[in-house]
């Protein structure tokens, strides 16, 4: 990996950029508007901040590059109106570039690709995974969903952010796999310690947030498997299921 992007002659250092100069007008722009999101800018107002562009002018390039397919735009799973969305970067590939590249490119040019990847790279890799571990644990969803091994067989499954009315605060939930008013609610964690019983709380109290499911069960991921304690609490409550890094690929 490093090889491919951190060294000026990488079979990769420069292909997202170049791709997106034989695709647009104003590459310097979308440029920084690809960095902004990959480097955690996700709401409109955010990115137009981050990039110093106007608002407005900063949605018709997202509109483009939604067009285009290198952006795609989500809003909470259930929510009807767009107000809410949030913007990511389609591609893995142009995601990680795009994260990690740009801001160090002055010492990769110099030479310095392996002090880069080993000072700010890799110490950034545990954040980065985050949402690709997401991913993929709604693809594992999905292969379950078709083998009709879950406790229920959802229809829709997506991300949900939004006011928790009684806590009076901002929740996100990993995904809700529905259908009717039967949920599943998930929480996928890429760290270095096991999980414990605290994130299977906030869950719970979070999936609260939406009270309008009768039958409820809970989901949890983790890169580093659990602690005793929280196996323990699944196995009391009977409504939840944790799956390891190594069940992820059984299915």
């Amino acid at each position: 990996m490093g090889r491919s992007y951190f060294r000026p002659t990488g079979r990769l250092f420069e292909e997202p950029s170049s791709l997106l100069k034989q695709e647009l007008r104003e590459p310097a722009t979308y440029n920084s508007i690809i960095a902004a999101i990959a480097s955690g800018a996700s709401r409109l107002n955010e990115i137009a901040t981050r990039t110093g562009e106007d608002s407005k002018k900063c949605a018709k390039y997202l509109k483009t590059m939604l067009d285009l397919r290198i952006l795609k735009k989500e809003i909470p799973i259930g929510a009807k109106a767009e107000r809410n969305s949030l913007y990511s970067v389609s591609d893995n590939m142009f995601r990680f570039w795009y994260r990690f590249v740009p801001e160090n490119i002055s010492n990769i040019q110099a030479g310095m690709g392996d002090i880069v990847m080993t000072r700010r790279v890799l110490p950034a890799i545990p954040d980065y995974m985050g949402r690709v571990f997401e991913d993929v644990c709604i693809q594992y969803m999905m292969r379950r969903n078709k083998s009709l091994s879950l406790p229920i067989m959802f229809d829709e499954i997506g991300r949900w952010w939004g006011n928790h009315p009684a806590l009076k605060r901002q929740e996100e939930i990993d995904f809700i796999a529905r259908t009717g008013d039967y949920a599943i609610f998930g929480e996928c964690k890429w760290r270095t310690d096991p999980m414990g019983p605290g994130a299977l709380d906030s869950l719970i109290a979070a999936s609260w947030a939406l009270p309008g499911y009768r039958d409820r069960h809970y989901m949890l991921f983790s890169k580093s498997g659990f602690t005793q304690s929280l196996i323990d609490e699944a196995g009391r409550l009977g409504n939840v299921e944790l799956v390891t890094l190594d069940q992820l690929f059984d299915v």
